[in-house]
């Protein structure tokens, strides 16, 4: 299944929320489900969604805080279980790494959700040096690409399901976004193609949401010098 979404940041979160019982539609009660990019933004939310349904939850970012954060609330809200695990996708031995500690602690896998990404806001023309945009696609494919091929034995296992957050930069050309909307079509041809081969065995859900409000829209972007940066007059903007 590959749903399209075009809405305002706000309005797109509720329309997730309201229809994750369309997107999931088993029981996920006691399942486990691992969230990459789980410490704001569509993973949080998602993280809270699946709490209120009483699943499992591996939550997995770079921010050991913030995910200690998203954590609580979630146990607040109903998961019975909940784990944080402080990685990079883009590692190939995090991302090992956090598959295995969450089937030893769960003893299983029932969903992946790939979600962790990041952005440039830069035309392609002002990167001096073009290996600076390589975090881009490391994070948003590859971190992607990664996690699935060590999940995949144990979602056979349980006969569960990928989900994958890309983006409708995938195929709606946008100015500023060339880079990030190539490791956007990457992700979706890709796992287009893995439903194939997986027959099924697994179940694939691709979202590609439009803008929505997260730490993009909030300034924090891939510069051209390939450093992490928060332009403010983005984030002002956002919160006017």
């Amino acid at each position: 299944m590959t749903i399209l979404i075009s809405l305002p940041p706000l309005l797109f979160l509720r329309f997730v929320i309201s229809n994750l019982r369309y997107i999931f539609s088993e029981n996920v009660a006691g399942k486990v489900v691992l969230i990459t990019g789980a410490s704001s933004g569509i993973g949080e939310h998602l993280a809270y969604e699946y709490a209120r349904r009483g699943a499992c939850l591996a939550l997995v970012a770079r921010r050991r805080q913030h995910l200690q954060n998203v954590a609580k609330t979630a146990h607040h809200l109903g998961a019975p279980d909940v784990i944080v695990i402080p990685a990079d996708v883009s590692k190939l031995e995090d991302s090992k790494h956090f598959i295995t500690e969450t089937v030893e602690h769960f003893g299983r896998l029932d969903h992946l959700v790939n979600n962790a990404g990041i952005a440039t806001m830069s035309m392609f023309e002002e990167f001096t040096c073009v290996t600076n945009a390589a975090p881009v696609m490391e994070t948003n494919f590859w971190g992607s690409v990664y996690s699935t091929h060590f999940a995949i034995p144990h979602l056979r296992t349980s006969k569960g399901k990928i989900i994958v957050i890309a983006s409708s930069g995938a195929w709606l050309p946008a100015p500023r976004l060339a880079l990030y909307s190539a490791s956007k079509a990457a992700l979706v041809i890709f796992f287009e193609t893995l439903r194939v081969e997986l027959g099924g065995d697994i179940g694939i859900t691709i979202v590609t949401p439009g803008l929505i409000e997260s730490e993009l829209t909030k300034g924090k972007f891939l510069s051209p010098e390939g450093k992490m940066v928060v332009d403010q007059e983005m984030r002002d903007v956002s919160h006017f």
